[in-house]
Formats: structure tokens, sequence, C-alpha cells
């Protein structure tokens, strides 16, 4: 498979929005009888832009513009699959030789209530990186298996990696702690999102370190959504900077829109 370059991505992320147009509305109950046949499952596009895309606080887009794009299939039962993508810089910021400018995810699992307050989610995730890499490189390709559970509008989310992490040499077996809150205030469509989260790696001399962030999201109807985010980490200066000099867990203010449709 040939590597997406960014000018392709952001003609695929189109592809879907315009693609997304025409999908039926197969939740709906109004649909024709030809369709409520497929109610049983949702198929919901999303494509967005953010001024920067970090991942547990990490810069991945070296601090400039990002596009990304998704598709989540649900089942009534619980069972989902899903696929998201976001044009990325940090693999060939950190090697000159790399060309992998396109972070691809996919992931699937089940979820599901245990009542009105309580809430699960188990699921595995795969992060690929389709490049170019020269001989010797750890690959950055990663798989994790997570495991979340929900108290209204508080998560605390487990994910264990079963390969090596994003590229760390024998990082297997790393863990990542996520607990996070967002709470809808009600008022203006605004939802409060905060987040704390460690990044345990392992075998790796001050690879680990806490993230967190304090933001908003703001619905502003027909599937779009605004937020804007304060983060930041403390993982060592040492470990955590890019061959060009480039910090990357520096604290950011990050602004993004999004469109599910």
């Amino acid at each position: 498979m040939l590597p997406l370059s960014p000018k392709r991505f952001v003609c695929l992320s189109a592809g879907i929005f315009l693609a997304a147009l025409s999908f039926p509305s197969w939740a709906d109950d109004t649909a024709p009888a030809s369709q409520a046949a497929q109610s049983d499952y949702t198929l919901v596009p999303n494509i967005g832009v953010a001024s920067q895309y970090r991942y547990r606080g990490l810069m991945q887009s070296a601090g400039y513009p990002a596009v990304s794009g998704g598709l989540d299939f649900t089942h009534k039962s619980g069972f989902y699959l899903g696929n998201w993508d976001s044009t990325i810089r940090w693999l060939g910021n950190s090697n000159g030789q790399i060309s992998a400018p396109v972070e691809t995810d996919f992931y699937g699992g089940y979820k599901n209530s245990i009542n009105s307050d309580w809430s699960y989610d188990l699921g595995v995730l795969r992060y690929q990186y389709f490049g170019n890499y020269p001989s010797g490189t750890v690959s950055p390709n990663t798989t994790e298996l997570y495991g979340a559970l929900t108290y209204k509008s508080l998560t605390f989310k487990y994910s264990y990696a079963t390969s090596n992490l994003f590229g760390a040499a024998n990082s297997q077996h790393s863990q990542y702690f996520d607990l996070s809150d967002n709470y809808d205030t009600g008022v203006w469509g605004l939802t409060v999102n905060s987040h704390i989260g460690y990044q345990y790696v392992r075998n790796v001399g001050g690879g680990s370190y806490l993230d967190w962030k304090l933001g908003a999201t703001k619905d502003m109807g027909q599937g779009w959504s605004a937020a804007l985010a304060y983060v930041q980490t403390n993982a060592r200066h040492t470990v955590y900077t890019s061959p060009q000099g480039q910090y990357m867990g520096g604290a950011a203010v990050i602004a993004s829109i999004t469109k599910t449709f």
C-alpha cells in the first residue's frame, strides 16, 4: 500500500465529507421501509481540522494544523468498529528518511450500559503508520487493548500495549491511565472537558510522564462542534525533544472544529 501524502489525505477527507451528505439516517424512525430494516446499526462519518494534533499531550503534527477524518459503525447490540485518520509530522521529523505522513487508526470493541449511571467499554486499537522506513527502524505501529468504566460524565480508561509503543524499542507492556470528565453544563451547548493521564513507557529511562487538559466543546447543531483546550505535560525534555530541537510536550492552546454526519 502506498503511503498517503497530506494532499491525498485532504482529498480523501473531502471525499468522505461529500459522500456523507448522501448517507441515509438509518436510525431515523421516519426512514423508508427499505431503510428501516437496517436500523439495527449506524454508520457515521466525521471530518475535522485542528490548529495542531496532540496525542496524550505530545505533538503529533509538530505544531502545524492537522486534518482528520473517520467512520464509525455501531450495532445496537453494543459492538462497534471504526477508523480514524490524521495528518502527522512527528515520524518524518524524527528521521528524515521516514515517509509516513498519516496516522491510521483501526479499532473495535463492545460497549454497553450497566444502569442509568454506569457504562463500560472494552476493545482493541491499532495505530498504523503506512510509509517508507530505513533499515533497522523500530516499527511505530502499535496495538493496545483497552477497558473503560464511566460513571455519568466521568470516565476511567486503561490501555495496555501488546506491541512496542510508538517505535520505542523493547517497550511492550507499556500502559496508559486516563481519567477524563466531559460535563454537559446545559448552557449554550457547552461541555467542559477535563483530563489527566499517566503514560508509563516500559524500558525507556525517563520516558514516563503525566499529561493534562482543560477545555470546552460547543455544540453548534447539525453535527458541528467546536473545541478549545489547554494541554500540557511534564514529559522530560531529554526524551521528548525532536532532532530539530522542538520540545514535544510543552503547553499549548488547541482549537478544533468537527463535523459528524
